[in-house]
């Protein structure tokens, strides 16, 4: 890639400089509070007007009163809770929504119209994200699961935003490499979506019609992913060790290029081992460039390069620091994180082509540095370990040598004062807000670390004014009613995702281990001497199970058999056999050429393209017939229990033949959605509704939980075939194992056909929701079946 010309460079200079010496004023300012302490008789008379809503005093008939604890301010239902009985949490929820107004939109709390559109958002976020009368621990919030996003979705009218952006998040994830942290990357994301979001929500009023606050909405779930991807493919990757040193100053020559020329420039020759994944992060960046680019109105297009080029540049001028360099000045220390705390905000109003707001441009610049200075107080000692220059790490290991260091705790507190009384102008609800925060940080730090190491860190970062000192340590050893709806949330996203992790990596262990052992269960074995004309038939069955199939059927009566039920697998191995061999012979049935007449399965030629029609349709009825035996062989079960079994199996087969039917006599019709949905139960929703009911039966587990099965195995059925529709229209061949294009060339009728690859994924997802719906009903841990739907819908084979 060539280098940046003489014009582009000179660009960025003036750029940087303008806003460097911006920086460099504000600096001094702080600087000028620390030398004189001047912040300290301020701050300590705030703190001490703060404390009287904070710091109880409790009498000794307080300890024998009854009342409910107070729970880990982590566990989000019972905390939410605990709020509600006492009394708390419309306080809780005013100095959160608060925060969020003057941290993401920069909005000064003294405006009356500010303090109106926070109770509003108060009175929404009660009535969406929190159900106070609940104590159910270890549940997810609904409004942190898909079938939840996507039913939010739904009444704001963008689900085709919503499930562009699962996909594009799940795309993020597989792709991100091992030294990095795919969760951490996710939940960047989706905090930037939602911080464009609300700033989008902020610009609209009451006047907006439904159609509009969509249109809007889709828009900033686009933009928020676009701008969002500069975080895990930019600032994490460039922080990271993936890349090496050739390959960073390529990279990091491209985004230079792409901020100051207005567009990416092709990737070219790559001189490094990463040229897979720099591909995918290219064509990524490139495309969120683009669209962001489209959004812009020509008066904010500038904005938006210059200040995505301060961030980037104040980023790398840290990024390159090292930690053994002992001649960093002050303002190198923390000049750079004055302007990337403060251009990574001011940018979104850019990137929502927002119009200028000067008062938003000043609050947020000054208001950077508070959250930077708090963060990398909390990241100390990870970014020690990991050899970064922050002020907290750098002024730790120098500060016995080098006497002119400033304590970044000092120039903390400092601009907590500069930003209640010269940006704020002393506004009550501000410094409370403020001091509610910064206290926070403080408390989860010494709850984090311990107290030991605490205490260690405060006598070394601690001012030299000893009576400010104390308080503050009163302060955080005493106070109450700190916490921060936001912090709740994400601690709540990250067990969310490591669960979610957790429960889908379990799935997948436990989906390979019960493959492999129903793949050695299923071969049909021969005895010494049998006819010729049954050898042929059992070659054939067997050439038909030895096929790469995904045997998710026997593999959700293991499941649901051993796991769930308790029964011991050597028990229930005749069943599971039969279910395969019936879904391989229904298979065998579906690609005949009086039928779908498909050319391949299972990535290897169909079964009567090998022999001839007549085979085919024996070796279907011959493993139809092996499954009814292999039934019949239950013998460790009561044997009433057994005939129920046969019973309902042969009916259900009885209904996948119906569903057959249907699908042949719907060829060059056009069906109802109705009428599709009928036919896709009966082919597909029936198998996944005896996979989960005949283990039940064998339990001899009560009609109600049988009756939720079948509710979740209609709508996973569905959704199922929904996803092979649009596998057949836009999968590919090589992970599917069979031709795509098979429904149009049969002249088929598919959802896709019916209501368009839009219309079809929505339905899809609709039915993902109401099949995830009904496992709330189930009396037992529904994990794998959770983690079934979400494997149906993200399939790509």
């Amino acid at each position: 890639m060539r280098r940046m010309n003489d014009k582009y460079t000179a660009q960025a200079d003036t750029w940087y400089q303008l806003a460097e010496q911006k920086a460099a004023q504000y600096f001094e300012t702080l600087n000028e509070q620390v030398k004189n302490k001047t912040y300290v008789t301020t701050l300590t008379e705030d703190i001490q007007l703060w404390k009287k809503n904070h710091i109880q005093h409790y009498s000794l008939l307080s300890f024998f009163s009854k009342g409910k604890k107070k729970p880990d301010s982590r566990d989000y239902h019972r905390y939410i809770w605990w709020l509600n009985y006492s009394g708390k949490l419309d306080e809780y929820l005013d100095r959160s929504v608060s925060y969020i107004y003057m941290r993401d939109l920069g909005k000064a709390l003294d405006s009356p119209e500010t303090q109106l559109r926070i109770q509003r958002v108060i009175a929404d976020v009660k009535s969406h994200f929190i159900q106070p009368s609940s104590t159910n621990g270890g549940e997810q919030p609904d409004f942190m699961t898909l079938a939840g996003l996507y039913r939010w979705a739904q009444k704001e009218g963008i689900e085709n935003a919503i499930i562009w952006v699962i996909n594009k998040l799940k795309s993020v994830s597989s792709n991100i490499p091992k030294e990095m942290s795919s969760e951490h990357a996710v939940r960047k994301l989706i905090k930037i979506i939602i911080g464009v979001m609300l700033h989008v929500i902020e610009e609209m009023d009451d006047q907006v019609l439904p159609a509009e606050r969509a249109r809007r909405l889709d828009e900033s779930v686009r933009l928020g992913y676009s701008y969002g991807l500069t975080y895990p493919f930019i600032d994490d990757l460039l922080d990271s060790g993936v890349l090496k040193a050739e390959e960073k100053e390529q990279y990091s020559t491209m985004i230079r290029t792409s901020l100051l020329s207005g567009s990416v420039p092709q990737l070219g020759e790559w001189s490094g081992n990463n040229f897979k994944f720099v591909q995918y992060v290219h064509a990524e960046l490139s495309d969120a460039f683009e669209y962001i680019k489209k959004y812009q109105r020509p008066e904010t297009q500038q904005t938006f390069f210059e200040q995505s080029y301060v961030f980037f540049h104040s980023q790398d001028l840290d990024r390159v620091k090292d930690l053994t360099n002992v001649t960093y000045t002050n303002k190198d220390l923390y000049l750079p994180i004055i302007l990337k705390s403060s251009s990574s905000r001011l940018i979104v109003r850019s990137v929502i082509s927002a119009s200028l707001d000067e008062g938003f441009d000043n609050r947020t610049f000054y208001y950077g540095i508070y959250n930077q200075l708090a963060d990398d107080l909390a990241d100390m000692f990870d970014d020690m370990k990991d050899g970064a220059v922050t002020p907290y790490t750098y002024y730790l290991k120098y500060h016995e040598q080098r006497s002119d260091l400033i304590n970044p705790f000092e120039l903390y507190w400092s601009v907590i004062s500069y930003l209640i009384h010269s940006v704020y102008y002393s506004d009550a609800k501000t410094r409370e807000v403020i001091l509610d925060r910064a206290f926070n940080g403080l408390k989860r730090l010494k709850e984090r670390i311990g107290t030991e190491k605490y205490n260690e860190i405060m006598a070394v970062f601690a001012s030299g004014d000893p009576d400010f000192n104390r308080l503050i340590q009163h302060v955080v050893q005493k106070a109450d009613d700190v916490d921060f709806f936001d912090k709740l949330l994400r601690d709540q996203m990250v067990t969310v995702l490591k669960s979610n992790r957790n429960e889908k990596e379990q799935f997948l262990s436990t989906v390979k281990a019960a493959r492999e052992q129903i793949n050695n269960l299923l071969p049909i074995h021969k005895s010494n001497e049998i006819p010729p004309m049954k050898e042929l038939l059992i070659d054939a069955a067997n050439y038909s199970l030895e096929g790469d199939g995904k045997r998710l059927r026997p593999i959700l009566a293991w499941v649901m058999g051993i796991n769930e039920y308790g029964l011991h697998a050597s028990t229930i191995v005749p069943l599971l056999k039969s279910l395969e061999y019936m879904h391989t012979a229904s298979l065998i049935f579906d690609d005949l050429p009086t039928q779908d007449n498909a050319s391949t399965r299972r990535g290897r030629p169909t079964l009567h393209q090998v022999h001839d029609s007549a085979t085919a349709e024996l070796t279907g009825l011959f493993l139809t017939q092996k499954a009814i035996e292999e039934q019949s062989s239950l013998e460790q079960f009561d044997p009433k229990t057994v005939l129920t079994l046969m019973q309902y199996s042969s009916q259900r087969a009885g209904e996948m033949c119906m569903g057959q039917a249907m699908d042949l006599h719907s060829k060059g019709k056009a069906l109802t959605l109705e009428q599709l949905n009928m036919m896709c139960f009966y082919k597909t929703g029936i198998a996944f509704e005896a996979s989960l009911v005949m283990p039940a039966i064998l339990a001899q587990v009560k009609p109600s939980e049988i009756a939720i099965l079948k509710k979740y195995a209609y709508h996973a059925g569905i959704a199922f075939q929904i996803k092979d529709d649009l596998l057949d229209s836009e999968g590919d061949l090589q992970l599917l194992g069979k031709p795509i294009g098979q429904d149009v060339e049969n002249n088929n009728s598919t959802f896709v056909t019916i209501l368009g690859l839009d219309g079809a994924r929505k339905e899809m997802w609709e039915h993902f929701c109401l099949a995830m719906e009904a496992l709330k009903e189930m009396p037992r841990n529904p994990a794998f079946l959770k983690q079934l739907l979400n494997y149906i819908i993200s399939r790509d084979f």
